[in-house]
């Protein structure tokens, strides 16, 4: 099952886990009611999962290709940690399951309180568009993870602030009808 809580406020080491004193979990039930979505699947069968190719059939996910974030095989390494760990948001939902390694996943929630899911082998997330996130390897600075997009893929990201968006707006209709 997938792990989150909400962050601390300390500005150091983004890869440190950065949870509240007490914790303060999340369940995945409230992180539904954010449009974010998990499932396990099994990793090592990942080029051959009937599971996996029935959710990609489903949702129509046909485009997908696998990035692996390290400093030895990422080009522009540091470049793109930071791009990752910028606010934004993305038109289109974002869809990232985990092969290998681990990294976390900041979300905002309705208040605008940062929700940090650790995402580990097995873990394939879905991010709605729309929605205020970011990204950071862990303290393993390591993940390898499947990229699915539905058609074309879209790497586009708009930096906060970017509430004029329709994607935006729309994300703002769907929390308003779920409080």
């Amino acid at each position: 099952m997938v792990e989150a809580w909400y962050m601390d406020s300390l500005d150091d080491d983004q890869r440190k886990p950065h949870r509240m004193e007490p914790n303060q979990s999340v369940s995945l039930q409230e992180l539904e009611k954010l449009g974010v979505y998990h499932l396990k699947l099994n990793a090592d069968i990942y080029e051959a999962d009937p599971e996996l190719k029935k959710i990609r059939t489903e949702r129509n996910y046909t485009f997908m290709d696998i990035i692996t974030i390290h400093k030895d095989t990422l080009p522009n390494y540091d470049e793109k940690i930071k791009i990752f760990y910028a606010e934004h948001l993305h038109l289109d939902d974002e869809i990232r399951y985990v092969l290998e390694g681990s990294g976390y996943f900041d979300v905002r929630n309705k208040d605008d309180k940062w929700i940090r899911i650790s995402v580990v082998k097995g873990d394939l997330i879905t991010l709605p568009a729309g929605i205020y996130h970011r990204f950071t390897l862990d303290e393993n600075n390591f993940v390898k993870a499947m990229r699915l997009f539905v058609g074309e893929p879209v790497w586009t990201a708009y930096n906060r602030p970017a509430d004029t968006y329709k994607a935006r707006q729309d994300y703002l209709t769907f929390l308003a009808q779920v409080a």
